[in-house]
């Protein structure tokens, strides 16, 4: 059986989902939210568990024989910065103490595509050095430090750590008034008849529909061998204002997009993620094209508020 924390999240449920598709016994845990979305109802055991409480965590092990970990939970900062890091780091540091203890084959985890900021280069690889850079976001600074925190804590015990550095993904479950991505609120405000804030067409960037992004990790967590501990995971294409604009015109041809021209900062490219060695190792490959995705999130929404 594998373990997803977080599993009723945005991305953990959909990699829920794809490990389910691929044949596998799932159990999710979830502490804030209760409600199982459609697309996982009856397909996997749900634990409600706060990731921080030790004792908790490694009682799992008495209910479900755990093979793998794909540890996704994690909280949003609020006004203390010490609270989130303690919080997230505590959680991280149970599960890998329960992936030690349980002597589990592999240890996914999440980390992010904010940890490449500050290299000019074009798609970013994961052969890159990280560079020392300011960070926009506490979460990403938290990222930035599960790496090293992950591979030496697992060194020399035989789990197989799975370093995920996540794209800006987005897609059914996701916050539709996010500020982390502004794909769903910009389809929000389309769909509620208002006016949706001018984007310039040229701006955009990494982007990956969440049951890609799920299914990537889910390859990444299962398959037979792997040749590295880090991996980049998203579309592996950029993505750009215009790209949405005309997706969502295919829908409603109707529909009030204010367009700029160019890019709001001036010439140059926004960066993306290669992802040549996800495919290469697992396969994969993404099944939503950006008019793809927009046609299903479209769907998804008329009958679900998130």
């Amino acid at each position: 059986m594998i373990l997803v924390t977080g599993g009723l999240g945005m991305i953990g449920a959909h990699t829920a989902r794809a490990l389910v598709d691929l044949g596998h016994d799932v159990v999710v845990t979830s502490h804030r939210r209760a409600e199982v979305p459609s697309f996982l109802a009856g397909m996997v055991s749900v634990e409600n568990l706060d990731v921080t409480d030790r004792d908790a965590f490694l009682a799992l092990a008495d209910r479900y024989d755990i093979s793998d970990i794909v540890h996704l939970a994690g909280t949003i900062p609020g006004e203390n910065p010490v609270d989130f890091f303690r919080a997230d780091t505590t959680g991280l540091l149970n599960a890998l103490d329960a992936a030690r203890s349980w002597g589990v084959r592999r240890f996914a985890v999440a980390s992010s595509i904010g940890v490449y900021i500050g290299r000019s280069e074009i798609p970013w690889h994961e052969e890159l050095a990280l560079p020392t850079a300011d960070l926009p976001h506490l979460i990403v600074a938290f990222k930035k430090a599960v790496e090293p925190l992950t591979t030496h804590s697992l060194q020399g015990t035989g789990v197989q750590p799975v370093i995920l550095r996540i794209g800006s993904t987005w897609g059914p479950l996701m916050d539709p008034e996010s500020p982390f991505n502004p794909i769903p609120p910009y389809i929000s405000a389309m769909l509620r008849g208002d006016g949706p804030k001018p984007f310039y067409a040229d701006d955009g960037g990494d982007s990956c529909y969440a049951p890609d992004a799920g299914r990537a990790i889910a390859l990444l967590t299962t398959a037979e061998t792997l040749r590295h501990d880090t991996y980049n995971v998203s579309s592996g294409r950029p993505f750009s204002n215009r790209d949405l604009a005309e997706a969502l015109r295919a829908i409603t041809p109707d529909a009030r997009l204010a367009i700029l021209p160019g890019r709001q900062n001036g010439p140059g490219d926004d960066p993306y993620l290669d992802i040549s060695r996800l495919t290469h190792d697992t396969g994969f490959a993404p099944a939503f094209d950006v008019a793809a995705a927009v046609a299903h999130y479209v769907a998804w929404r008329a009958d679900n508020p998130r």
